[in-house]
C-alpha cells in the first residue's frame, strides 16, 4: 500500500474554480491548456480573444468581490501593489488569494514556472519558458547586424512622464536599443519613475515609444512638449506607439507580441530589414515563437 506521501497528485488537487484579475496569469493558463479552470477574469482580458466569453469580474484597480465569491473559486490571481486592496478585500472574505510581482524577465519566467507548478503542468510550463528563450535569443542575436543602438525613450504614462518599468527597458536592450533612462528600472513602483520632460530632452532619445496603457497615444501631446522638437528622435520623425496590451503586460503578450514589435521599430530607425519569422504578429492574439 502506497503511504500518503508517495501518492501522485491528481486533477482535483490542484485548484479547480480560478479567478485571473490581469491578462498575463489568463494567458499563461490557456498556453497551458488550463483555460478550464479559469472562471473569472479581469474586463481588460483581451488575450486571446476567447477569454473575453469568461464572465468579467474586475477592471485593474477594482473588483466586483460579490461577483467573484458568486464563482466560488478556490484560487485568486491578483498583481502588485495596484491590486494589494483587491487582495486584502478578496482575503479578508475567505478567499485564497495569490498577488504575483513579477517585474523582470526572469521575474516572468519565475511566474510561469509557478502559475505551472499550482495546475500540475510543471513539464509543459518549462516547455514554455525555454520556447520564449530561444525566440529572445534569435531576436538578440538578429541585432548584430545593426550597425549602432539607438537610444530609445519608452513611456508608459504622459501626464506624469512616467518610464523605465524593467521587463520593457530588458527587452529594449534585446530588440536592440540603448535605455535612455537605465537606472530608473530598479524603482518598482510609477511614482518612483517620473521623468521630467526637460530630463528626457536633454538626454536627447533617437527614438521614442509611447504606450499610454488604456488610452491612444497622441503624437501631437508628444510634439509639444517643450524643448522635444530639437530631440533626435522628433527631428527625424521616430515616434512610435505600441499597444499596451502587447508590451505593459508581464507575462506572454510582452516576450512575444511586444518583443518583436520593439525590434521591428528599431530595424527601422537603423535602416535594417527584420527576418519575416522575427516580425510583429497580429494583437490580441496568443502566439508561440
Amino acid at each position: 500500500m502506497q503511504s500518503a506521501q508517495d501518492q501522485s497528485p491528481t486533477p482535483k488537487d490542484y485548484p479547480r474554480r480560478i479567478v485571473c484579475l490581469t491578462d498575463e496569469t489568463t494567458e499563461i493558463l490557456y498556453l497551458l491548456g488550463e483555460q478550464d479552470r479559469i472562471v473569472g477574469v479581469s474586463g481588460f482580458t483581451t488575450r486571446p480573444l476567447e477569454a473575453r466569453t469568461k464572465p468579467r469580474v474586475s477592471t485593474f484597480r477594482d473588483a466586483d468581490c460579490e461577483a467573484i465569491l458568486a464563482l466560488q473559486p478556490d484560487l485568486v490571481l491578483t498583481f502588485s501593489d495596484v491590486q494589494a486592496e483587491i487582495t486584502r478585500q478578496l482575503v479578508s472574505r475567505g478567499l485564497t488569494v495569490l498577488n504575483f510581482n513579477q517585474r523582470s524577465i526572469g521575474e516572468i519566467f519565475d511566474t510561469i514556472a509557478l502559475l505551472s507548478r499550482l495546475v500540475g503542468r510543471q513539464n509543459e510550463g518549462q516547455a514554455l519558458i525555454e520556447r520564449f528563450k530561444q525566440g529572445l535569443d534569435e531576436i538578440a542575436v538578429s541585432t548584430k547586424a545593426f550597425p549602432y543602438r539607438p537610444r530609445v525613450f519608452f513611456e508608459e504614462w504622459n501626464d506624469p512622464l512616467i518610464s523605465g518599468i524593467r521587463w520593457v527597458e530588458e527587452l529594449i536592450e534585446i530588440a536592440g536599443g540603448e535605455a535612455l533612462f537605465p537606472e530608473l528600472r530598479e524603482c518598482g513602483k510609477a511614482q518612483d519613475r517620473i521623468v521630467e520632460p526637460t530630463a528626457v530632452a536633454a538626454r536627447d532619445p533617437q527614438v521614442v515609444i509611447a504606450s499610454w496603457c488604456g488610452m491612444k497615444v497622441k503624437k501631437q501631446v508628444i510634439l509639444s512638449r517643450p524643448g522635444w522638437e530639437a530631440t533626435s528622435a522628433v527631428q527625424s520623425g521616430h515616434i512610435y506607439e505600441i499597444p499596451s496590451g502587447c508590451i505593459l503586460q508581464p507575462g506572454p503578450a510582452a516576450l512575444t507580441d511586444g518583443v518583436r514589435q520593439l525590434h521591428a521599430i528599431l530595424a527601422r530607425v537603423v535602416g535594417v530589414d527584420v527576418a519575416p519569422e522575427l516580425g510583429p504578429r497580429p494583437a490580441g492574439q496568443t502566439h508561440l515563437l
